[in-house]
């Protein structure tokens, strides 16, 4: 009971800390990363353990779908060699430079558990990153790449940590069966993805209840890791297929009512388990600490060690491959099938150092055997250098970003604008056979407001539009409290008025969030 109230409580302080977040136009994961440390220095907070099996696929399967869902195969596509350069190379690179100095510092850490301890710290998360920069509006290109290595590079790293940690505990490992193993895995994870989103929407199709239809895509997402996990095969690419096939397929398969529920609890569900992520294992700090006979400070400059070494890597990486790149350009021309922004060295300097480390190097900190050697020095490392990242980086990003003056390329907007109108023309096209009379004529009005360019006339319109709902929502609010209906006429009305809201013209939505 007590470590259920004091989760509790520190789920309440993290929700705070999020709105001050906010307020400070910071990163939450930076100040979850801080709260963490509160965890190892308070006194009277037990120290809680985590099943080491359950921490990959409790806290990275969800928030991975959730990422992986919202990625666009087109522009990864587009951005591909950036993109594999961070998630093969800088990944191996940084994995191998934080073992070699891990070794140098402390010569009797095996070279399994060594390099085990790289692969944990060498993925970036890139949702710190760009929970920031979209609020300052960089290049599409610049969050592109970042996205795509937040979801890809997990993959890179988790099979060597996979392997090192299997080298660590049995003291065997064939370097001849690596490229086959990463194949085998990679190839047949993207395959079972693939066929359980086809399965989930067969199953999905014969539910109508929205709570049941949520709790299968919970269910769904970590059925599928473990199933991947029982095949041997990647349950990082085997989510990312899943996802991304469940979005191409998703929008003509599920209505409003369901899609906009199913957004709400996955947003809170990430939340939690980013908070709940941090919270672990700064219960586990005090713990790791006193067990830990080298001495603070050389632990600390353990992990003050590792943490240069992943961010030095990733400078090193970004600007040197940048370089080339412009040189090419300037030299060879491009040769892309659409216009895409040519990289510019203020992008270079942005992507560098969005490296803040997140909730995938906790699970993989708190996954490890509890046998394994140097297990508590890891543990302590890698929350270290999240707490570092994050803090460092993650609170500098926007001074960075706005000295650079990295412009927005408007490439989404442009985007927005072509399916807007192209979209209001079908929908014209669909009402032009339908019958004359009052409501014809108000629907064709609508979608011919779409079709006029946006400027002074659509930003009337939207504060029109949020007026009137705004009015429907104070009197049917009053025809409640004054018992004139129940709560479930209500709510049924409510419904709709949200549905009038979210369909209204989003052009100047961005003015709320000011």
């Amino acid at each position: 009971m007590l470590v259920f109230e004091i989760v509790i409580a520190l789920l309440l302080a993290g929700a705070l800390l999020s709105l001050g977040a906010r307020r400070l136009r910071a990163p939450y994961p930076a100040l979850m990363a801080l709260a963490g440390t509160l965890g190892a220095v308070v006194p009277g907070l037990p120290e809680v353990t985590l099943d080491p099996e359950l921490a990959l696929a409790l806290f990275v399967a969800p928030v991975l779908l959730d990422a992986a869902y919202d990625a666009s195969p087109r522009d990864l596509r587009d951005n591909w060699l950036p993109v594999t350069g961070l998630v093969v190379v800088c990944v191996l690179c940084t994995a191998f430079a934080v073992a070699a100095t891990a070794r140098w510092i402390e010569p009797g850490i095996p070279w399994a558990a060594a390099i085990a301890l790289g692969a944990i710290v060498a993925p970036p998360d890139a949702s710190a990153a760009t929970a920031v920069l979209r609020q300052l509006r960089p290049p599409h290109r610049v969050l592109v790449i970042l996205e795509g290595e937040s979801l890809l590079n997990d993959a890179s790293a988790l099979l060597v940590y996979r392997v090192a940690v299997a080298a660590a505990m049995t003291g065997a490992f064939d370097a001849s069966q690596l490229l086959p193993t990463l194949l085998l895995t990679c190839g047949g994870g993207a395959a079972l993805g693939l066929v359980w989103a086809r399965l989930y929407f067969r199953l999905s199709d014969l539910v109508e209840e929205t709570a049941i239809s949520i709790l299968l895509q919970f269910l769904g997402v970590f059925a599928l890791w473990l199933l991947a996990e029982r095949l041997g095969v990647s349950p990082i690419i085997a989510t990312v297929a899943n996802a991304i096939a469940i979005a191409r397929l998703a929008p003509l398969r599920s209505d409003a009512r369901h899609r906009i529920a199913s957004y709400a609890v996955w947003d809170v569900a990430v939340f939690v388990l980013n908070m709940l992520a941090f919270i672990l294992i700064g219960l586990q700090l005090r713990g790791i600490l006193h067990r830990l006979d080298g001495g603070t400070w050389r632990d600390l400059g353990f992990a003050a060690a590792a943490c240069a070494a992943v961010i030095l890597v990733r400078v090193f990486w970004v600007m040197g491959y940048n370089t080339v790149i412009r040189w090419k350009i300037r030299r060879f021309g491009t040769r892309s099938r659409r216009p895409l922004q040519r990289p510019s060295w203020q992008g270079g300097v942005i992507i560098s150092w969005c490296g803040m480390r997140g909730i995938v190097t906790l699970a993989a900190a708190l996954a490890l055997p509890e046998q394994f050697p140097f297990r508590d020095l890891i543990l302590l490392t890698a929350f270290a250098v999240t707490l570092a990242t994050l803090v460092a980086q993650g609170l500098t990003l926007r001074w960075l970003m706005e000295r650079l003056c990295l412009p927005d390329d408007g490439a989404v907007e442009r985007e927005v604008a072509l399916a807007r109108r192209e979209t209001a023309e079908a929908a014209l096209a669909a009402l032009a056979d339908a019958p004359t009379g009052q409501a014809a004529a108000m629907l064709r009005e609508e979608y011919v407001a779409r079709l006029r360019p946006a400027g002074g006339s659509g930003e009337a319109l939207w504060q029109l539009q949020r007026q009137a709902v705004a009015a429907q929502r104070q009197r049917l609010a009053s025809l409640r409290s004054a018992g004139a209906i129940g709560d479930d006429a209500f709510h049924v009305i409510e419904e709709e008025i949200d549905l009038l809201e979210l369909s209204a013209d989003p052009r100047v939505k961005a003015l709320r969030a000011e």
